[in-house]
């Protein structure tokens, strides 16, 4: 293994082999090393994208497109039709590198992946939803709403610094119907049964809208596919491999 910067430092990949055949996504607040159970063995890109691991910060606040762009650079290493594997935030960054580049893929497999929004989310706490009801009509002022936020808010925010929390929120705020509508590249997606950030109805989801995809669920298992069942996830990778 070795990581390797690209551009101009900006980025900063694990390689394994030569010419790889996976390019691996991680999740927020992860990194590559996360596809290493998985993926041992075999040859696969994985980067820690930016803001995560080696990778410094974007400069400014950015959302998942623009994710995808800054990744593009890795392209070229990639032997011909790849397989994309995105988990969790790296799924949104995934779509985006299909959308923008479907030949480059043979395929994606996804787990984790919030491309979908449910019709019933998680609602914030109450405390801060009404801080920033009254934060919008100048009742409080921003500040104030800003320690409720860090107070109340999710695990991911409280633990993001910088402009890291603003890649967040923007990126959780997009919407991924566009690039859902035209994909149609084999997907597989590797689901937790368990999983409570990005509950199994959104695969349901995504499997109903996506023509082209197919759901294995995995009993007993949360979040972190890579980590917790890296033999199912494997297994994926490897038959979409071969199609």
């Amino acid at each position: 293994m070795a990581l390797k910067a690209y551009a101009s430092g900006t980025l900063f990949a694990e390689v394994f082999g030569t010419a790889p055949r996976i390019l691996a996504l991680h999740g927020w607040g992860r990194r590559a090393a996360d596809f290493g159970p998985a993926l041992k063995g075999l040859s696969y890109l994985a980067p820690d994208l930016p803001g995560f691991g080696a990778s410094p910060p974007p400069m400014q606040a950015i959302g998942s497109r623009q994710y995808a762009a800054a990744v593009e650079p890795l392209l070229d290493e990639l032997e011909e039709r790849a397989v994309l594997v995105g988990h969790s935030f790296g799924g949104r960054v995934a779509l985006h590198l299909a959308d923008r580049h479907p030949a480059r893929f043979a395929g994606l497999v996804l787990t984790g992946a919030p491309l979908v929004r449910l019709a019933v989310g998680r609602k914030p706490h109450p405390i801060f939803r009404l801080g920033r009801w009254a934060g919008r009509r100048g009742l409080i002022p921003a500040a104030r709403v800003e320690r409720l936020r860090e107070r109340y808010g999710s695990s991911d925010y409280r633990a993001a610094n910088g402009v890291m929390r603003d890649v967040l929120v923007h990126t959780i705020n997009e919407s991924y119907d566009a690039e859902l509508a035209n994909l149609n590249l084999p997907v597989v997606l590797i689901w937790g049964a368990d999983d409570r950030q990005v509950p199994l109805a959104v695969a349901e989801g995504l499997t109903a809208r996506v023509s082209t995809a197919e759901l294995q669920v995995l009993a007993g298992v949360g979040h972190a596919v890579p980590l917790e069942a890296p033999q199912a996830l494997r297994e994926a990778v490897e038959k979409m491999l071969t199609r």
